[in-house]
């Protein structure tokens, strides 16, 4: 993945993340939406409704073990017993597992409330924090560590807004990175896709919790999952540093990756935010210079053999656990160690023929501008090993599952976690066994 700009006014700054929504749940009414389609699998499957209340009030116990996920009885289980979980409909209690996970900071990736290895993973590396032994499987001691966790509700109702109706959005995103750059910004392209990322989820579960729910239409009730909202320009502190170091330049002017120029302003200022702050669920407060996310991550692992990066503090506890993908055949990740060097939010992607990605044709360089489908999503962490980096992706529910350019890609809303988290000058260690 080519190197991304560091505009000097882009620093490391901690984002004041809003808190659990707390509002109280109920099953949402709306209109019948084209958007809101059920597959034939979600409608015929048997099994608990997928309400709300349901959500809510799943509980483990031990002689219904959850379909799929990994192990039993210390065995790995059959492809075939694999494949009848995963063609079963979201359960209840994986939708609240994989929400207590997110929360932890153990992320499943995208919440879909199905079995799967992201799950999987993140449960035994929470165990495994817990001191628990590592488990791939659910079980009653892991289920009450998990629950203990967090005492508030893991699905919360949300209303949409006038500005979630509205957007801005694109009307498409081309597949060729060319043809993206034509676009004056990489928005989402309908309020589907919006919600469901903003509340770290997969637009299928969005779907099936609300199947008659008109996204597009200010006023409706959704059901969503309980965690922090994500916001998709600067954090504000950083938005007025820009602003004010690079009043009067061009936006267009921006340092391309391969002779490392500095730029005068980032191309990094519009059109890019399209999740309001106001607009989230709400607790009595979730602004409080308070809640922002400490400078608590010294030393990432990237692993490249599970696909998955960690996040450990000073004192070498594990405080973070992200899904990722990790480089390919074509454009491996680097080995060895390196250092972050800095945070660019709403970044700006600069390709160079020198990359000779493959589907990519032309042999000038040219630039994406910023939005949560731009190639490297919402935030861009910047190494010292030229040319990589950790960021986010427009294609959330496939991290963990396909391959990378090269570089250390996470969902957009784990990606922003570790950005605002991070320490400037953490070190970054890549295991290749």
């Amino acid at each position: 993945m080519p190197h991304l700009p560091l505009p000097s006014a882009v620093a490391l700054m901690a984002l004041v993340c809003l808190a659990a929504p707390n509002a109280a749940v109920a099953k949402p009414a709306g209109n019948t939406s084209s958007e809101a389609s059920k597959t034939s699998s979600d409608k015929d499957a048997p099994g608990e409704a997928l309400t709300a209340e349901a959500i809510n009030g799943a509980t483990f116990t031990a002689s219904e073990t959850p379909e799929g996920g990994g192990k039993k009885d210390g065995k790995k289980e059959s492809k075939k017993a694999r494949a009848k979980g995963k063609d079963k409909r979201p359960q209840p209690l994986l939708v609240k597992v994989q929400v207590l996970l997110d929360r932890a900071h153990f992320s499943p990736g995208a919440i879909d409330g199905r079995d799967g290895e992201n799950m999987r993973n993140a449960l035994s590396a929470f165990a495994v924090a817990q001191g628990l032994p590592a488990s791939q499987t659910l079980n009653q001691e892991l289920f009450d560590k998990l629950a203990a966790s967090s005492a508030d509700p893991v699905v919360a109702t949300y209303t949409i807004t006038d500005s979630d109706a509205s957007g801005p959005f694109a009307e498409k995103i081309p597949a060729k990175m060319e043809e993206q750059a034509d676009l004056e910004a990489m928005n989402y392209t309908n309020p589907r896709e919006m919600l469901a990322e903003r509340f770290h989820m997969s637009r299928d579960l969005l779907s099936a919790l609300n199947p008659d729910a008109a996204f597009d239409k200010s006023g409706t009730g959704i059901v969503v999952a309980a965690v922090p909202p994500l916001e998709t320009g600067k954090p504000a502190k950083d938005e007025a540093k820009s602003k004010s170091k690079s009043s009067g330049k061009s936006e267009d002017k921006a340092r391309d990756a391969s002779d490392g120029k500095s730029a005068d302003k980032p191309a990094a200022d519009k059109g890019t935010d399209t999740s309001k702050k106001d607009d989230a669920p709400k607790s009595d407060d979730t602004s409080k210079k308070d809640d922002a996310p400490k400078k608590d991550i010294v030393r990432v692992e990237v692993d490249k053999v599970t696909r998955h990066v960690r996040g450990f503090g000073e004192d070498g506890t594990l405080r973070a656990y992200y899904p990722a993908s990790i480089g390919s055949a074509e454009k491996p990740a680097p080995s060895g160690e390196a250092k972050v060097k800095g945070v660019a939010f709403a970044p700006v992607y600069t390709y160079n023929p020198k990359y000779a990605f493959k589907g990519v044709k032309t042999n000038k360089t040219f630039s994406i501008r910023p939005g949560p489908n731009n190639p490297v999503g919402i935030v861009w962490i910047d190494l010292s090993i030229p040319s990589y980096g950790i960021h986010g992706t427009p294609e959330p529910e496939k991290v963990g599952k396909t391959e990378s350019h090269g570089c250390i890609r996470l969902t957009n809303w784990d990606a922003r976690d570790l950005a605002t988290r991070i320490e400037r000058g953490a070190k970054v260690v890549f295991k290749d066994e």
